[in-house]
C-alpha cells in the first residue's frame, strides 16, 4: 500500500518516536522505529499538508496507568509481534504530513506503509483516556 495521502486517525504507521527524555537530554530524532497510533490529522494550510500528532505503541510503558493495553486479537489484526503492548497516552509526537520519520512497516514489505487502523472500540477508548490526561496537563509534546 503506498503512503496514503490522507492520514486518519486510529491509523498505525510506524514511525521513528523522539520520547520527550531523549530530547530533553538534546537528542532530535528517536531511536527506535515504532508502531505508532495518529490521533488527529489537521490540515492547517492551503498546500495540503498535515499536522499530525501520534502516540507509540511500546512494550514498556513507563506508567501504565497512563497507557491503553493493546488486545492481542487487535496486536494480530495490524500485525504486530505478540509481545505484550501498551499505547502511551502521555507521550505525543507532533510532525508534517509525510515527514522524513515515517518509514515503510518492515524492510521486507518497502512498499506498505501502514499496519492499518485500530478498531473504533480501542480508538474510542484512547480518546477518551488522552481527553482526561490533557485535561491534568500530563502530556508530553514533542516536534
Amino acid at each position: 500500500m503506498a503512503l496514503p495521502k490522507t492520514p486518519i486517525p486510529g491509523m498505525v504507521v510506524r514511525y521513528s518516536f523522539l520520547w520527550s527524555t531523549d530530547a530533553r537530554a538534546g537528542e532530535s530524532e528517536g531511536r527506535k522505529d515504532r508502531p505508532c497510533v495518529i490521533v488527529t490529522a489537521v490540515r492547517p494550510t492551503p498546500d495540503g499538508h498535515f499536522r499530525i500528532r501520534v502516540l507509540p505503541i511500546t512494550h514498556r510503558p513507563s506508567d501504565p496507568a497512563r497507557s491503553i493495553a493493546v488486545p492481542p486479537r487487535v496486536k494480530r489484526h495490524l500485525g504486530l509481534d505478540a509481545d505484550a503492548s501498551w499505547i502511551v497516552l502521555d507521550e505525543v509526537n507532533e510532525f508534517v504530513w509525510p515527514g522524513v520519520d515515517l518509514r515503510p512497516v518492515s524492510r521486507l514489505k518497502p512498499g506498505v506503509w501502514t499496519f492499518g487502523v485500530l478498531p473504533t472500540e480501542i480508538f474510542d477508548e484512547i480518546r477518551a483516556n488522552l481527553r482526561l490526561i490533557l485535561q491534568q496537563r500530563r502530556t508530553v509534546r514533542t516536534e
